[in-house]
């Protein structure tokens, strides 16, 4: 790994190191919250499962709103400062969760992070496309994958321990790592959205340039399949630390050592695995990917103590190692210059639904069925991603291609004003 990562240095350039090692900052802190976040929630809240999982789809709800508006505002006015005003909201979010104790408290403070988040993530995901050509991006994804992992391994691992004694701690370091963060991006980095480029016919259309995007109905079957995969995805991150404290009891300190494990995984082989991955046709591989993840999720109902969650655990990250990079790069290659952020947004949006309905139904299954269901259904659910994605790769021939295609010319970077 730390020899890729030397042979790479040379390869990037320097703001694509500084995302690097923001991310990795920033990574860190809030990692050492969101894993037991619906635990705190809980115990502040006398209330059902399903109910505390609503908040979520209120978040939710408004990133899939406010991802539509991020990504017109990021192609016409940049990337840097819309990045700088989705981070500068997280440095108070954490601190406004902190005094929150009552669900419509919580549900005002869920609905402004899905307002907010969009635009650091759409902002971030154009910069690194502006800034990458097209043969090196599958590389640069997985090493910012890694950069991140990298935070999330370091950040639960020392969450639980701080989270089972102080939350206030915790949410203060969290917002100190993005506070961190946001000074790099605004005071180090520059404006990458490329110069001289005429703005889309698409982009004056009653639905802000997404129009375009809409009638690619390989591109959004693409994004269904994507979604459908997500919601299980989401089961497993946001559910699983609730499942094993209420049914278990298994502590914060223990649980923490679950996603630590995910976290490690992807430093020490997203590189590896993007080097198989990325020469092989990406519509099997997201397929092979969702599998693994229908398998992870599904096996959490067999699981009765931590190796067993541990387990499930890693089969999911195998999953994660082939589809995530694999996905972000089929979309930065199929997006027009113009479109970046547009064709983010919309990626993006899998991310919002998902996280919006998983835990949601996760939560209805478990109140009205029982918990083991709840995995069963989200293991259905990566299934039926799997089939959708080798359906895209019959129909489409770009997903039937290898990610690294030929290079791209070089786009001259504006000036940061």
């Amino acid at each position: 790994m730390l020899s890729r990562l030397r042979a790479a240095r040379q390869e990037y350039p320097p703001q694509f190191w500084l995302l690097f090692w923001g991310m990795l900052v920033s990574t860190t802190g809030t990692s050492m919250v969101w894993p037991f976040l619906l635990i705190y929630v809980s115990s502040k809240l006398d209330q059902p499962l399903a109910t505390i999982a609503s908040l979520l789809t209120i978040n939710s709800v408004m990133g899939l709103i406010f991802s539509f508006i991020a990504g017109p505002i990021t192609d016409r006015f940049g990337r840097k400062w819309v990045m700088v005003t989705g981070l500068g909201y997280s440095i108070l979010h954490f601190q406004l969760l902190n005094q929150a104790s009552s669900l419509p408290a919580f549900a005002v403070l869920m609905a402004l992070s899905g307002i907010f988040n969009p635009l650091y993530r759409i902002g971030a995901d154009a910069m690194v496309a502006d800034l990458i050509p097209a043969e090196k991006r599958p590389d640069a994804y997985a090493i910012l994958r890694m950069s991140n992992n990298l935070g999330v391994s370091i950040g639960p691992a020392v969450g639980g321990f701080i989270s089972a004694v102080s939350y206030t701690t915790a949410f203060m370091l969290a917002s100190g790592g993005m506070a961190l963060f946001t000074g790099l991006v605004a005071l180090k980095a520059s404006e990458t959205l490329p110069r001289g480029l005429k703005p889309s016919s698409e982009a004056s259309e009653r639905l802000g340039g997404y129009g375009r995007i809409l009638h690619d109905r390989l591109f959004t079957s693409f994004t269904l399949a994507f979604t459908v995969n997500q919601v299980s995805a989401a089961m497993l991150w946001i559910l699983l630390s609730v499942y094993t404290k209420h049914n278990y009891n298994m502590p914060e300190s223990q649980y923490g050592l679950i996603p630590t494990t995910n976290a490690l995984m992807v430093v020490l082989l997203q590189v590896w695995v993007t080097s198989l991955t990325k020469r092989r046709p990406p519509g099997r591989m997201m397929a092979l990917g969702a599998l693994f993840y229908a398998v992870g999720v599904g096996s959490v109902a067999l699981g009765a103590g931590f190796w067993g969650f541990w387990l499930c655990m890693v089969i999911s990250t195998v999953g994660e190692l082939i589809l995530i990079p694999t996905s972000n790069t089929y979309v930065a290659n199929l997006a027009p210059p113009d479109m970046r952020g547009r064709y983010m947004s919309f990626y993006g949006l899998a991310h919002s639904v998902a996280f919006g309905l998983g835990p949601l139904l996760g939560g209805l299954v478990n109140d009205n069925i029982n918990p083991r269901a709840t995995w069963i259904s989200g293991g259905m659910f990566g299934l039926l991603a799997a089939i959708g994605f080798l359906l895209l790769s019959q129909r489409d021939p770009r997903a039937g291609k290898p990610l690294v295609f030929s290079a791209e010319p070089a786009l001259q970077e504006g000036s940061d004003e």
